[in-house]
Formats: structure tokens, C-alpha cells, sequence
């Protein structure tokens, strides 16, 4: 499905951009690492380095780039990169997010500009950057790691910043779903449950990882979305839903302790079965 297709994806050096890069790996894609930690960080497992040498273990081909999606320079020469050693870009996931679950009084400027830099204007232009090659490709997709629009203020009143910021996100979905129609799918993909990653651990303690989910299901259900065809485009998937049409039906195997009762993610509703369409209704 993906031998020989050149794959884009922020924030790649660990977590979820990780298993979507290995995944891609194991289709023999070509696959380009663009995430900031080249050099290893204290506190937080893998590099862009460690990244690539997983996806060439996988059986794929990797480039390997330090870039801070906040510049627009970077992103440039990212992709001239990827362009210039595997000619073209078929895939960008936009997977490179930061977040900050504080209030108004809490956020202060460079909190906000961290947040709308990375999220939604990191997103813009790296999608952006891609565009003219994308447009070239014979099955272009872009996938944002971003939540369906829930526009309940419960969403908003407790850290207004961080969910204005990753609505951004969803919104460039939206917008460019339809301005690109019939040219380049595009589509959001949002976790049912917690995902148990260091940002996790970060937020919750290592004691969450009971209530989460591997990252497993979200690389199951990118790999389920490229196998759709560009038509398929502007939905708001959940992960429950993309694995299910992709033939799983013991979502435990995704489960970090077997039987446990699992943490709802942001900007989901408790009483909404996200498992049976394509883009929630809330």
C-alpha cells in the first residue's frame, strides 16, 4: 500500500508520530522524520535519530530532519529535503502538538504563543510547504491529529488557550477539505481514550498509563485511512471507528492493562458511540 510512497510526519521523535513512522516502515514507505530533538532530552525517550534507524529496521527508508515547526525556514528546508531524496511528497501527518491545560490567568504569552505556533500555525504552514507536491502525487493524503469541533463550552472553560489552539488544527481539516476536494483528502484523526505517552505521563503521572491505550491504535487507524481513496475526505475520524472497519473486533488488545476501565480523551462525550461513523455527531 505505501511501498515507495514518501510520508511527511511533525513531531515523529517519540510517542504516537513514532509507531505511525514505524508502521509506514513496515509498508516500505519512504518516511521523513521532521520532530525538533535530535539530541537526547533527559527526561523523555527518543531522538529523530533513534526514530530512523527504527523505521530502516522496519524495512522502510528514513530521512531524518531537526526542524521546530514554529519556523517557517525549517519547514522550507525539510521539504525540500524529503523532495530532493525521494522526489516528490505523497502523506503529511500532523502529528507535532503542545499543550498546556491551564486557564486565562494562567497562560501567559509565551505558553499561548508556544501552543498556536506549533499547533495550528505549525500545522498551516507545514501543510502549506507540502501542497505543491502533494498535488502532485497520485494518492495524496493529509492527516491531522486533532479532535472532532465540539463546540460545548465545558471544552473551552478550563483551558481555553490549549483548545483554541488544537481546534486550529481541526479547522484547517475543514477548510481544506473542501478547498481541495477531489485533489487531496484530508482528514482529522482523534483518540476514543487516553494514549499513553510521555506527554501523557507528563499530565497524569505514570500511574495513568492503567486508564490508556497503546499508540498501536491510532498507527492501526492512519494506515486504515491511506487505504482510502481521496474522496474520502473532511471526516473527523475516532480511532474506535477507523480500527473496526479495518477488521479488529477486541479493541482490549490496545489496552494497556487488560480490563481496566479507560480515561474518554478530550472533546468527546461519554454517551456518543463513536465506533459507527466516519465523523461524530455532537
Amino acid at each position: 500500500m505505501l511501498k515507495g510512497k514518501t510520508i511527511f510526519i511533525t513531531g515523529a521523535s517519540r510517542g504516537i508520530g513514532e509507531a505511525i513512522a514505524i508502521a509506514a516502515g513496515k509498508e516500505g514507505a519512504n518516511v521523513v522524520i521532521a520532530a525538533k530533538t535530535a539530541d537526547p532530552h533527559p527526561k523523555l525517550k527518543g531522538t529523530i535519530f533513534s526514530v530512523q534507524k527504527a523505521v530502516e529496521n522496519a524495512g522502510g527508508k528514513c530521512l531524518a530532519c531537526s526542524v521546530d515547526i514554529r519556523f517557517e525556514d525549517q519547514i522550507e528546508a525539510a521539504v525540500n529535503r524529503a523532495v530532493e531524496t525521494f522526489g516528490g511528497i505523497d502523506i503529511l501527518i500532523n502529528n507535532a502538538s503542545a499543550i498546556s491545560l491551564t486557564g486565562t490567568l494562567e497562560t501567559n504569552s509565551k505558553k499561548f504563543d508556544l501552543m498556536m505556533g506549533v499547533n495550528t500555525r505549525g500545522t498551516y504552514l507545514t501543510t502549506q510547504k507540502c501542497l505543491p507536491y502533494l498535488l502532485k502525487s497520485k494518492t495524496p493524503h493529509v492527516i491531522n491529529l486533532s479532535p472532532p469541533l465540539n463546540m460545548d463550552k465545558k471544552w473551552f472553560a478550563n483551558h481555553p488557550a490549549y483548545t483554541m489552539a488544537k481546534y486550529g488544527m481541526s479547522m484547517c481539516v475543514l477548510g481544506m477539505a473542501e478547498e481541495f476536494k477531489g485533489k487531496v483528502a484530508f482528514n482529522a484523526l482523534w483518540p476514543k481514550t487516553a494514549i499513553y505517552t510521555a506527554a501523557m505521563e507528563m499530565l497524569g503521572g505514570s500511574d495513568v498509563s492503567k486508564q490508556c491505550r497503546t499508540v498501536d491504535i491510532l498507527s492501526d487507524s492512519v494506515m486504515w485511512i491511506l487505504k482510502q481513496p481521496i474522496t474520502t475526505t473532511g471526516n473527523f475520524f475516532i480511532d474506535e471507528y477507523c480500527v473496526k472497519q479495518a477488521g479488529v473486533t477486541d479493541l482490549e488488545k490496545y489496552s494497556i492493562v487488560k480490563g481496566a476501565k479507560l480515561m474518554n480523551d478530550f472533546f468527546l462525550e461519554d454517551d456518543v458511540d463513536y465506533s459507527i461513523l466516519p465523523t461524530p455527531k455532537l
